[in-house]
């Protein structure tokens, strides 16, 4: 085998199609446009224009709802409590607030509360106080020897 005597597989090198570039091309004078019109034109962008009838995206139902002032929690499981208090980061004799959970970098912020859920194993004797918990969370807890105590939302409007 000689350098000149290489080439590609066939098929594998497809040639440009060059558009307008005399009739012999095959795609001379109009370019595969056709006449006139439009989509003859550059610069042309009709998507989702259906030729004056109702567009699919008009036709389709619309569902759902999206609560504007819904409550955004910051989620921790037990398991990782568990894991930060292995490590020495939470020391579990005293009790647990949010405010040391955020100082022992396990939650970044607040925002609406926090909210404790059941993922993981925790055996350390917790005494938790969160804004909210599941009860498979409270369960849990309760079952290692300890207590989880939900606490009303810092920032909670006033019903009449």
């Amino acid at each position: 085998m000689k350098l000149n005597e290489l080439s590609d597989n066939d098929g594998a090198a497809k040639k440009r199609k060059r558009v307008g570039r005399g009739p012999g091309s095959g795609t001379g004078k109009m370019g595969g446009r056709g006449i006139k019109g439009q989509k003859s034109r550059s610069g042309v962008a009709i998507n989702g224009y259906e030729g004056g009838q109702m567009p699919l995206y008009q036709r389709l139902p619309k569902r759902g709802f999206n609560k504007p002032n819904r409550k955004q929690y910051a989620v921790v499981n037990l398991g990782l409590i568990q894991k930060f208090i292995d490590a020495g980061k939470i020391d579990a004799k005293s009790a647990i607030t949010e405010d040391v959970l955020i100082a022992s970098g396990l939650v970044r912020r607040k925002r609406d509360g926090i909210r404790v859920l059941a993922k993981g194993e925790v055996t350390a004797k917790l005494d938790l106080t969160v804004t909210g918990a599941s009860k498979s969370a409270v369960e849990a807890v309760e079952k290692a020897g300890g207590s989880l105590s939900v606490s009303a939302p810092v920032a909670e409007s006033s019903e009449a």
